[in-house]
């Protein structure tokens, strides 16, 4: 007999998690937390929950791919006409999630959301497989197709358009880069008394970050 989802619970042993343990700046830990989930082999340690907000006020979450990180932010890539996208331009706040099940660990980021450079979309768009390049040509994301020969049919078009040549980027795909102002580490603990350590600033011009213990 299948399991009732109320029964379903896991017991965290793995490891604690203290103030004395994290590095002082937010985003060198997140690396050495993402470094190690790599040499664990997490099956892909880049893939986060996003959370956005549209102008309507209501909630709206998916996964996407982190594609760059550092002092400046958090950066992913999308079509800026997908409903992510419009949320984002409507209220440009956004959360990220990381969730490393084997390592019994979660990693949130909050913060403000700006587009990246032109410069910075190019070099990236330019790093892509062909296939994804004319991919980000073909969908009209968030929008409703007839069916799947809208994309195939879309797709030929646009292989035949850009035969021996490079793919350019759309004007309508591009990235997105959160600056946070808060990035809280998880650690799950037995009995559910789960680790907790949050970085929080006022404000994003400046570097110093206040460290806090939080309660499960």
């Amino acid at each position: 007999m299948t399991a009732s989802i109320s029964d379903l619970r896991k017991e965290y042993t793995r490891q604690g998690l203290d103030l004395s343990d994290v590095l002082p700046d937010p985003v060198a830990q997140f690396r050495r937390w993402f470094d190690a989930a790599l040499q664990a082999g997490v099956a892909e340690p880049n893939a986060m929950h996003l959370c956005t907000v549209g102008a309507n006020g209501r909630p709206d979450g998916r996964i996407v791919l982190l594609k760059d990180v550092s002092d400046a932010g958090f950066v992913f890539y999308t079509n800026y006409e997908s409903r992510k996208s419009r949320d984002m331009l409507a209220n440009p706040f956004a959360c990220l999630t990381f969730f490393y099940p084997d390592l019994e660990q979660q990693i949130r980021v909050e913060g403000r959301v700006e587009k990246v450079s032109e410069a910075e979309s190019d070099a990236y768009f330019g790093s892509r497989p062909r296939g994804s390049q004319i991919g980000a040509w073909v969908s009209p994301q968030s929008q409703p197709i007839d069916g799947r020969d809208v994309l195939t049919d879309r797709q030929q078009q646009y292989e035949t358009q850009f035969a021996d040549q490079p793919v350019p980027r759309p004007p309508h795909w591009g990235g997105f880069r959160v600056v946070p102002d808060l990035i809280e580490f998880w650690q799950g603990r037995p009995s559910r008394l789960h680790d907790r350590v949050r970085y929080q600033r006022a404000d994003t011009s400046t570097a110093n970050w206040q460290l806090d213990r939080l309660a499960p």
